[in-house]
């Protein structure tokens, strides 16, 4: 099937099996391994994408759902040589410990802040409960989210 779409800004054109899951379109087809697959049953958030700004688990969707959309990927949220606010809070927080859950952590505050620009820490925990991390007890993270919050001379 071909698939017509926007990733990361750049129009994409490609041949792919119609139940091809994305997270596996990306990461094997793609060479984007940002979205990680951690449990294949949409219970970690660590394969997150935003497909038309709007945070979704690639390891439940299948390739012909990118059809005509808009996709961000974690390799997506910066610009040129430029982090994401999100990106550098979470490096200036210790919020990345081990690493894997990261990028679908970032994905998931980047969708709740286009929904909510001025959450609670309450909202950022409720915002990010469907991104499990096994390293800490959230705490630098919801930290890394509310910094980043603040205009970025103050992060």
């Amino acid at each position: 099937m071909n698939i017509r779409f926007t990733l990361n800004g750049k129009a994409m054109d490609l041949d792919a099996a119609a139940d091809r899951r994305v997270v596996d379109l990306l990461r094997e087809d793609l060479g984007l391994t940002g979205a990680k697959e951690g449990c294949g049953a949409g219970e970690c958030g660590t394969c997150s994408i935003l497909v038309d700004g709007e945070h979704r688990l690639s390891c439940l969707m299948i390739a012909a759902q990118l059809s005509g959309r808009d996709v961000v990927t974690i390799e997506g949220l910066s610009e040129k040589d430029r982090l994401h606010p999100l990106q550098e809070s979470f490096i200036r927080h210790g919020a990345v410990q081990c690493g894997f859950c990261t990028p679908g952590m970032i994905i998931g505050a980047a969708a709740l802040l286009k929904r909510n620009p001025q959450p609670s820490r309450e909202e950022i925990r409720e915002g990010l409960a469907g991104n499990l991390c096994r390293c800490t007890g959230y705490q630098k993270i919801v930290d890394a989210v509310e910094a980043a919050l603040l205009p970025e001379e103050k992060l």
